[in-house]
């Protein structure tokens, strides 16, 4: 078991960051991938939708992978099956500005996981950023 982070006092730090890429990020009201970006969006983030099949999220264009992203990431927080996440972190390791990868409630992987330690950053898992938001910074 990987050591990712649990304690509030660092689930609160990663959530002081100010932008946030959300990998699978939708257009549709009411989908938690929707709701949840829009959540954080509405109290201050810099949020960048990422989605190979949407053209504009939250009036912003949508790049379709987190390689053509310009803008400097301090999270990455994925909204896609757990076994797409390690492609995903695999174009994190590629960045240099990425201090976190937050996987959403249900999604894991401890390979992955581990990867994303080893080069020196943090890891949230199977964890909702709008329910810890809530819980420790509302």
């Amino acid at each position: 078991m990987t050591e990712s982070v649990t304690s509030d006092a660092e689930i609160r730090s990663i959530l002081e960051s100010e932008t946030i890429a959300v990998v699978g990020c939708s257009s549709t009201p009411g989908k938690a991938a929707h709701d949840v970006p829009a959540y954080l969006h509405e109290r201050g983030y810099d949020v960048i939708p990422v989605n190979p099949f949407a053209d504009e999220i939250f009036g912003r264009s949508v790049p379709d992978s987190l390689v053509v992203v310009d803008d400097e990431i301090d999270v990455v927080c994925v909204f896609r099956p757990s076994e797409e996440v390690s492609d995903i972190v695999e174009q994190v390791l590629e960045r240099d500005d990425v201090r976190a990868v937050w996987t959403q409630l249900g999604i894991r992987d401890e390979t992955a996981a581990e990867r994303v330690l080893e080069s020196g950053r943090e890891v949230v898992q199977d964890r909702c950023m709008k329910v810890e938001h809530r819980r420790l910074v509302a």
